[in-house]
């Protein structure tokens, strides 16, 4: 009795290897769990060194650095353009389209110094990775409540002005995987009037040609990151925020219908270390074809 349990537990790791590379809804939920892993392990390994310095913007570089290797043990590829825009000086806002957790991969390839996302008050909760954020500067904001927020705002905008701090907000406020972008809520643009400072708009490529929750899809591809000209607030008063966030949506959104064409198609993708992807040989094959006939 007891060798057949033995066995069938030696048995287990190659079965769930074998269903990881045969079954691609097994191999999502596998990589899917590792991400969440991943984030858990490292905000639970560095919120200790981050503790010796306190809460602290510079704190953001060790999240950074927990996270950048993800990006090649999925075999996802960074595209950056127009990176040179972020080098500006002083403070500012960026404002960035929300996908999906995998936007944290894009955000770390781009993010400037001393940059802090915000992020909803939630998050704070969740046992060591709450505590790794808190510990990184990241700014917490009650959705629910409004003067919360209000307050939050105001309270961050002179912060920015003080500390030279550039602060990073997803103003859709929710994932979102559609083809167009959702409203924005204006609590970016409050921000960036109130301190006077430029909005930068960055808009990361749609995931749907290696990423899908809705068909249990996770392989390798390419993911472009585009930054957009900044835009100027200076002399501007909170009656031009309506106009402002629409104006600024209206850019992102055109970029992003323009990315989800040329990008269609043009996936060029690495081997991750994680396994190969469900249709990569097949691709890869198709790849070689249409060159060679050319």
């Amino acid at each position: 009795m007891e060798l057949l349990l033995l066995q069938g537990l030696l048995l287990l790791p190659l079965a769930a290897l074998l269903l990881y590379r045969c079954s691609p809804h097994f191999q999502f939920l596998c990589k899917v769990a590792f991400f969440n892993f991943w984030i858990v392990a490292l905000a639970t390994l560095l919120s200790p060194l981050a503790a010796f310095r306190g809460r602290s913007v510079e704190n953001m570089r060790l999240l950074r650095a927990a996270l950048l290797p993800l990006k090649r043990l999925y075999g996802i590829r960074m595209r950056v353009r127009g990176s040179e825009r972020l080098r500006l000086p002083g403070p500012f806002v960026i404002v960035c389209n929300h996908q999906a957790s995998l936007d944290l991969m894009g955000m770390v390839e781009v993010i400037p110094e001393r940059c802090v996302p915000i992020a909803k008050r939630e998050l704070l909760y969740l046992g060591t990775v709450g505590w790794a954020c808190w510990l990184s500067g990241i700014i917490f904001i009650e959705r629910q409540r409004r003067d919360a927020a209000i307050e939050v705002i105001s309270r961050t905008a002179s912060t920015m002005r003080r500390d030279n701090l550039r602060v990073w907000v997803f103003p859709e406020g929710t994932r979102n995987l559609g083809r167009s972008m959702l409203p924005f809520k204006r609590g970016a643009f409050h921000l960036a009037v109130q301190a006077q400072v430029p909005i930068v708009p960055i808009v990361i490529s749609p995931y749907r040609d290696f990423f899908s929750p809705k068909e249990k899809r996770f392989t390798s591809g390419t993911c472009t990151i585009q930054v957009l000209p900044r835009v100027e607030t200076c002399g501007l008063s909170p009656k031009d925020v309506p106009k402002l966030t629409e104006s600024v949506r209206q850019a992102m959104a055109e970029a992003l219908a323009g990315m989800s064409m040329s990008d269609h198609g043009d996936q060029d993708m690495e081997q991750p270390l994680l396994g190969p992807g469900e249709d990569r040989d097949s691709l890869q094959g198709q790849g070689d074809t249409a060159r060679s006939s050319k």
